[in-house]
């Protein structure tokens, strides 16, 4: 009985939660297109990651009388689906230009005035893109072109992760089991659709490196050659860094803006910082601002916050805490000190 109860309250609910979704236009997303599902984003970077490193990922026991048609094949099936999801991004742009959504009471009366208009149906919208469809060919292509550039990088992160540490017995195990090597690999592939001006699929692939791994490198970032992260877990690069070659970052370390809270006012400024060659940064150091420059061959110490340049071959530290050791054996009073901190 209090099943039925509930059932004849439901039209009363619906129409209380649609009311709520016509009220805020910037939690709906109709009449706006297809866009790449999570899915399908995830699937094509798995079979990027084959090609990147034939017999890691992807399909087991390759010959190498296999690889040419196991390559082919890939690329055949990974260009047809980004070609696909970059189109689908490409006409996705068109409407953030004209984002329906509004932060005043001035722009909502413009769009109940508006509303009497019909949105453009996704055919309309289909028809008057064919050009997004014309440069999604370009950028699958020159993407697709660059990815013998992209392995000539990689190979060299795979083996400075080898060499930068004593716990991996061989270059296959950084490959296999290292998060590091897993998101720079992504953050590579995505930087090149970033490049070219695709909106959204770089962040969508990058944020599945970040939920697999825990680290979150923006497809903006620009990192250089042999780029080594240990551990790996918590480290945040920002959209504007710049990364020299032979950096090493250690797990927590933040390359983030000094003034995140003046919003979208900062687009298209550098805010984050730049790490020269040869820089090992240690675990949870912040470095902010886009104006901060750590210079080659320096090295910033753990949970160091900096805002500020770091001139090339400096050391940067904290003060080490002050240790105070009691001997738990001799409390006798309840007046000395307590044997332990309390929480």
């Amino acid at each position: 009985m209090q099943r039925d109860q509930l059932h004849q309250k439901t039209s009363a609910l619906a129409r209380t939660i649609l009311a709520s979704v016509e009220a805020l236009p910037q939690l709906r997303r109709l009449d706006r297109g297809t866009l790449p599902t999570p899915q399908s984003a995830a699937a094509c970077v798995e079979q990027l990651l084959e090609i990147l490193y034939p017999g890691f990922f992807g399909r087991q026991n390759l010959l190498s009388s296999d690889i040419a048609t196991r390559i082919t094949t890939l690329i055949a099936s990974i260009s047809d689906t980004l070609y696909d999801h970059v189109r689908f991004c490409l006409r996705y742009r068109i409407h953030v230009d004209t984002p329906d959504q509004s932060s005043d009471t001035s722009r909502a009366k413009s769009d109940q005035s508006a509303s009497a208009q019909p949105m453009p149906s996704q055919s309309n919208t289909d028809d008057a893109c064919e050009q997004c469809d014309r440069e999604a060919v370009d950028i699958v292509e020159r993407f697709l072109s660059r990815i013998p550039d992209i392995r000539s990088l990689l190979a060299d992160d795979v083996q400075a992760a080898f060499e930068s540490d004593p716990a991996a017995s061989s270059a296959d195990e950084t490959l296999f089991c290292y998060p590091g090597v897993f998101a720079i690999t992504v953050q590579r592939l995505a930087h090149e659709l970033y490049r070219q001006h695709v909106p959204l699929l770089p962040r969508i692939w990058t944020e599945i490196a970040h939920s697999r791994t825990g680290i979150d490198i923006h497809p903006g970032a620009v990192l250089g050659r042999r780029f080594f992260i240990d551990h790996g877990t918590g480290v945040v690069i920002g959209e504007t860094t710049t990364i020299g070659d032979n950096v090493k970052l250690y797990q927590g370390v933040t390359l983030g803006a000094l003034a995140p809270a003046f919003g979208q006012l900062l687009r298209g400024t550098k805010r984050h910082p730049t790490i020269e060659h040869d820089v090992t940064i240690y675990a949870h150091a912040t470095i902010l601002g886009g104006e901060t420059v750590i210079g080659h061959g320096s090295t910033i110490g753990g949970n160091v916050f900096l805002t500020r340049s770091v001139p090339s071959n400096h050391v940067v530290g904290i003060e080490p805490p002050k240790l105070k050791v009691r001997d738990r054996r001799r409390r006798k009073t309840t007046e000395d000190p307590p044997l332990d901190f309390d929480i």
